[in-house]
C-alpha cells in the first residue's frame, strides 16, 4: 500500500539565515518583486518588529543594519493582515507590534498646494506623500493622542515619529472641506487632514 503522505513536499524548518540568503540572491538585480511571488507558507520565525521599528530575532536585537534592510526588502503584509518575509521559495510569518517601519525624517519642498513631503524611513526608504502614498492619523480612544502614518509600499506603512509630526504641524494650514474646516498639510497635490480645526481653536 502506498503512503498517502508520500507525495507531499517536505520543507525544512525556516531559518533567518535561509531567508536572508534567499532574499540577498533575489535582490541582486534590484528591489525584490515580493508582490509577484507565491511560495508555500513554511511556518513562523521568531522575529518581532517593535513599535519603535526595532527588529528582534529570538529575543535579541538584530544589530546589523544591512541585515535589517535585507529582511525589510522582502517584507509583505497579506490580505489576512499578517506580516511575512517572502522569497521565491518560502514564506514565513513574523510578528509586528504596530507597523513595520518608522518615518524618521520629513523633507518639505515647495509651498501650499505645490508642496511635496518626502519621508525617510528607518530602513532607508524614501517616499513622497501623495495620492499613492497617503498620510493618515489614528487617535487613541482614551487620550485622543494622534498617531500619524504614511503609506510606504504594498500594504506596508511607517509610523511618523514625533519630531517629523511636529514639522508637519508647523507646515499645516486650515482648509474648508464639505465635512468642515480641517487642519492639515498638502503634498503632491493631495491634502491630508491632521485634525479638525475646531479642536485646535483655529
Amino acid at each position: 500500500m502506498s503512503d498517502a503522505h508520500s507525495t507531499k513536499v517536505k520543507h525544512d524548518a525556516p531559518s533567518a539565515e535561509g531567508v536572508a540568503a534567499a532574499a540577498a540572491q533575489a535582490g541582486r538585480k534590484g528591489p525584490p518583486p515580493v508582490h509577484l511571488w507565491n511560495p508555500p507558507f513554511c511556518g513562523d520565525l521568531d522575529i518581532r518588529i517593535t513599535r519603535d521599528g526595532l527588529w528582534y530575532y529570538l529575543g535579541t536585537p538584530i544589530g546589523r543594519e544591512a541585515l535589517v534592510r535585507l529582511f525589510a526588502s522582502v517584507l509583505r503584509r497579506d490580505e489576512d493582515d499578517r506580516y511575512y518575509l517572502v522569497t521565491p521559495v518560502e514564506k514565513v510569518g513574523i510578528q509586528v507590534e504596530d507597523v513595520p517601519f518608522v518615518a524618521v525624517d520629513v523633507v518639505p519642498s515647495g509651498v501650499g498646494g505645490d508642496r511635496r513631503l518626502m519621508f525617510e524611513t528607518n530602513v532607508g526608504d524614501w517616499v513622497a506623500a501623495g495620492a499613492e502614498h497617503p498620510l493618515r492619523v489614528e487617535r487613541d480612544l482614551e487620550t485622543g493622542e494622534p498617531t500619524p502614518y504614511v503609506h510606504v509600499r504594498g500594504r506596508l506603512e511607517a509610523r511618523i515619529d514625533r519630531k517629523s509630526f511636529y514639522r508637519l504641524v508647523d507646515l499645516g494650514e486650515v482648509v474648508a472641506k464639505p465635512e468642515g474646516r480641517l487642519f492639515g498639510v498638502w503634498s503632491d497635490g493631495s491634502f491630508f487632514a491632521l485634525a479638525d480645526a475646531a479642536e485646535l481653536d483655529l
